[in-house]
């Protein structure tokens, strides 16, 4: 995908290897979330790819550091942009949680709130032994959006969730796994070549049929409550970012990205 953030090398087994390639941190805005819409969109669309390794081509450890801040400061954005944001951004999820392809998240050092979420929607999870997890939207002032709450429950327990949802708990890789919101903690240099040997051996599992059918009935009724519950949600999540409160919660957080990178020149 030629001027892509989202690059994609197709490996010779029936897999494919996703990065994402947007320095410094893989800020997950529109055009991100558009070409990873396009790109799991065309994999699934190739007979040849059965599987597909999401993981980072960063050079710092980091999956992802979520959402774009822009996004979602009200002053520098617009209700109708924002919505088209957030349906986007929410499509995708639910239409990768249900993916016909075999889905794993290779993470490669943080991996907070919009990352945490593209993670949980795939089959498996395997975690460098350096970095961290979870969904702390409520650290910036806002909630954790509800189906990514969902997604957090259905995956870690009702109990675990609400202390991690409820108080932006981001947790190390070694936590993670113990919780079971990560399947395996690997040493970084091992990471990629731990990923592909597990795709290759879930490949090799049986024919594609029955597991996109078995998928499909654990997955479905969820995801397609999820991809029609973002259109409507975008209303109230608009007015909780428009309030003061949020406004000035957001402002700090950007004052703060301002100083750290003002620190580093």
């Amino acid at each position: 995908m030629s001027g892509s953030w989202v690059q994609v090398d197709r490996k010779p087994g029936g897999y494919a290897i996703m990065s994402l390639c947007k320095e410094p941190a893989n800020t997950l805005d529109l055009k991100l979330w558009q070409q990873l819409a396009d790109a799991v969109q065309q994999l699934e669309q190739d007979s040849s790819v059965r599987g597909v390794i999401i993981s980072s081509g960063l050079k710092r450890d980091i999956f992802s550091a979520g959402n774009d801040i822009m996004a979602l400061y009200a002053p520098k954005t617009s209700k109708e942009a924002y919505r088209k944001f957030w349906v986007t951004q929410n499509q995708f999820l639910a239409q990768l949680y249900r993916s016909p392809l075999v889905t794993l998240s290779a993470i490669r050092g943080a991996c907070p709130a919009g990352g945490c979420a593209i993670s949980m929607c795939c089959d498996v999870r395997i975690m460098s032994e350096q970095g961290h997890i979870g969904l702390n939207e409520v650290a910036l002032g806002i909630s954790v959006p509800a189906m990514w709450a969902v997604l957090m429950r259905n995956t870690i327990g009702q109990g675990k969730a609400e202390q991690m949802l409820e108080f932006a708990k981001l947790v190390t890789p070694q936590e993670a796994q113990h919780i079971g919101l990560v399947d395996q903690v690997v040493p970084r240099e091992e990471l990629l070549s731990t990923a592909e040997a597990a795709m290759q051996k879930m490949l090799k599992s049986g024919p594609d049929a029955g597991r996109q059918v078995t998928k499909r009935h654990l997955r479905e009724k969820f995801s397609l409550e999820w991809e029609a519950y973002c259109v409507p949600e975008v209303d109230g999540a608009w007015e909780q970012l428009a309030q003061k409160s949020t406004v000035k919660a957001m402002a700090a957080v950007l004052e703060g990205l301002a100083n750290r990178k003002k620190s580093k020149l």
